[in-house]
C-alpha cells in the first residue's frame, strides 16, 4: 500500500514538473516571438516614397549615390530617368513626381514662364564647366573667320553659350543682357560666327558638322572630352548656371525633399564629383 502511494505520487510529480516546464517552454517561445516581430516591425517601418524625375549621368549617378543613405532616413527614392529635358518639369509641374534634378534656375525659370507653373530651386548641387569644343581645330586661335558654332536651342542655354563666349572674348553683348542674352543683343563679332541652334541633348552629334560646339560635361564626357583637358574655351564661375535640385511651391518644404537636399550637399556627393566628375564642382 505504502510502495503504491509512493509510486503514484512521484507519477504526480513528475508530471507537474513537466507541464511546468511545457509552459516555462511556451512562455519563452511566445516571447521570443514578440521580440522578433517588435525586431522585425522596427526594421520593416513605414517608408516615405519620393520620385525624382532625371537625366543621365551625372544626374542620376548621384541620386543613386543619395538613395542608399535616404533608406537609413526612411525614405524611398525613386528615380524616374527621363530621354529629354522638357518632360522632366512636365512630369513635375503635373505631380507625376515630387522633384527634379537635371536643370539650372534660369532653365526652370524659362518653364515656369512658358507654361505657368511654380517649378522652384531647393538646392543647388554642382556646377558643370560649360565649354566649346572642336573636332577640327586645337586653339581658339585657329578658328577661322565665319566659324559655324553650335549652341544649344532653349533661351537659357542660348544666354550660357552667348556669355561663354563673351567671356572669351570672341562676341561683346549689349550690357546688362546677361543670362536673358539673346542673338539680338550681340554688339560685336569680330570673328563673324555663325550660330546654329540644336537640341541641348543632340548637340554632342555636331562636332562633325560645325566648327566648334558649345556643351554641358554630361555630353561631352560620352565623347571623351574634357573641359580642362581638351576644350577650346572654358567658361568661368558662372553660379547662376548651378545644376539644382527643384521641387514645387507647393511641397519644396516637405521633409522628405529636404532630406534630400541635405543628403545632396553632402560629403559623399562633394567627394564623388571630385574624384568621378572632374569637369564639374560643388554649388553648395
Amino acid at each position: 500500500m505504502k510502495k503504491s502511494l509512493i509510486l503514484i505520487l512521484t507519477a504526480l510529480f513528475l508530471v507537474l514538473a513537466g507541464c511546468g516546464q511545457s509552459a516555462s517552454t511556451s512562455s519563452d517561445k511566445a516571447n521570443g516571438t514578440t521580440d522578433q516581430a517588435a525586431s522585425e516591425s522596427k526594421d520593416n517601418k513605414e517608408m516615405t516614397t519620393l520620385k525624382v524625375a532625371s537625366l543621365p549621368a551625372p544626374m542620376d549617378a548621384i541620386l543613386l549615390l543619395v538613395k542608399p543613405l535616404l533608406v537609413e532616413d526612411g525614405i524611398n527614392l525613386e528615380i524616374v530617368e527621363m530621354s529629354d529635358n522638357i518632360q522632366p518639369n512636365d512630369a513635375l509641374a503635373n505631380k507625376e513626381v515630387d522633384a527634379n534634378f537635371f536643370q539650372h534656375v534660369p532653365y526652370a525659370e524659362a518653364y515656369n514662364d512658358a507654361h505657368d507653373s511654380k517649378i522652384v530651386p531647393v538646392q543647388p548641387v554642382y556646377n558643370a564647366l560649360y565649354a566649346g569644343y572642336s573636332n577640327k581645330y586645337k586653339s581658339i586661335d585657329e578658328l577661322p573667320d565665319g566659324a559655324s558654332v553650335a549652341i544649344p536651342n532653349d533661351p537659357p542655354n542660348i544666354a550660357h553659350s552667348l556669355l561663354l563666349l563673351e567671356q572669351n572674348d570672341l562676341i561683346e553683348l549689349k550690357e546688362g543682357a546677361g543670362i536673358k542674352a539673346t542673338l539680338q543683343d550681340i554688339t560685336s563679332n569680330p570673328k563673324n560666327l555663325q550660330f546654329k541652334e540644336v537640341d541641348l541633348l543632340t548637340l554632342n552629334r555636331m562636332m562633325d558638322d560645325v566648327d566648334m560646339v558649345t556643351m554641358y560635361p554630361a555630353y561631352a564626357k560620352p565623347l571623351g572630352l574634357s573641359a580642362k583637358e581638351d576644350a577650346l574655351i572654358v567658361e568661368k564661375d558662372m553660379q547662376a548656371f548651378a545644376i539644382t535640385l527643384m521641387a514645387r511651391e507647393d511641397n519644396k518644404d516637405d521633409p522628405a525633399i529636404q532630406k534630400l537636399a541635405e543628403r545632396m550637399r553632402g560629403p559623399e556627393v562633394e567627394k564623388f564629383l571630385k574624384e568621378e566628375y572632374t569637369d564639374t564642382y560643388p554649388a553648395f
